[in-house]
């Protein structure tokens, strides 16, 4: 661990996904003290027996807060995934309702309303930091780091998604598409990275290629939602039959870094982290 918490407790906003437990590996093997705070519906139902944690609803900010305060939490880490949720589903308490009329309904389960939340908590003088700080080594090297490589197809396909993307996701829609010979087989939304894969298998042409590029909002807060990959990615990608994933270097996180690689290599994937340098550099 990097970031010197200077005898503070860290809190852990967990989603799902295997980051808070990475997270919660770290702060163990540092004897950095941690507490988690855990969402119904949204966290990994085992992922709650390591360390002390509550759980509590998608919503309930205020509730949030003062668990925070009352486990001595001085540093807060949101780390996993969010599940974008319905008002109904959320049942948002006075202070999140304050956070959406600030902000405006249209900021339900966006980067908005994590921006918003993020305030809320520093305006309560929790440091908010990025799961990227705790573990730096998620971070995605730049270049490629796969035995396989892109070729020029490839790469006219990951400069045609970076610019996809990056539309997406200055309209907050998302951070991902899947590019094959020119052709946007699908763009993510709400249905996250997996199921876009899934889908754009479907629409897969003869011929070979097929990238999934993933890449940062131009708006995007790195203390808060990075693209994430993993081997649940490589194992999605192989499945549908793509040739590969592009991903922002230095910009986004590759979990179970290492075993991810060699997934890759094993399944004649290839992984590339990518600048804007590289996007320019046609």
């Amino acid at each position: 661990m990097t970031v010197d918490l200077h005898g503070g407790r860290l809190g852990i906003l967990a989603g799902s996904g295997n980051l808070p437990h990475r997270i919660i590996q770290q702060c163990q093997q540092s004897d950095q003290d941690c507490f988690a705070v855990y969402f119904k519906g949204q966290s990994e139902a085992d992922a709650t027996e390591t360390i002390s944690h509550k759980v509590v609803r998608l919503g309930q900010t205020q509730k949030t807060i003062d668990i925070l305060k009352k486990e001595n939490c001085t540093h807060v880490v949101f780390a996993g995934g969010i599940k974008r949720p319905s008002l109904l589903d959320m049942r948002p308490d006075i202070r999140t309702t304050r956070i959406f009329a600030r902000l405006g309904l249209g900021a339900v389960g966006d980067d908005k309303l994590l921006r918003g939340i993020r305030e809320e908590l520093e305006s309560e003088g929790f440091i908010v930091l990025g799961a990227h700080d705790l573990v730096p080594d998620l971070l995605t090297p730049h270049g490629v780091l796969t035995k396989t490589a892109p070729d020029d197809r490839d790469w006219a396909d990951i400069r045609s998604g970076w610019q996809v993307v990056e539309t997406i996701g200055g309209l907050d829609i998302g951070q991902a598409c899947v590019m094959q010979q020119g052709i946007t087989l699908g763009v993510e939304a709400v249905e996250g990275t997996d199921s876009l894969i899934q889908r754009a298998g479907v629409y897969l042409r003869r011929g070979g290629g097929g990238v999934l590029v993933k890449r940062s909002k131009p708006q995007q807060d790195d203390k808060l939602d990075i693209p994430t990959i993993g081997l649940q990615t490589v194992d999605a990608i192989k499945e549908a039959g793509l040739q590969g994933i592009a991903v922002e270097a230095g910009g986004s996180q590759i979990l179970h870094q290492t075993e991810t690689i060699a997934a890759a290599n094993a399944a004649k994937i290839f992984i590339v982290g990518v600048t804007q340098a590289d996007i320019k550099n046609e």
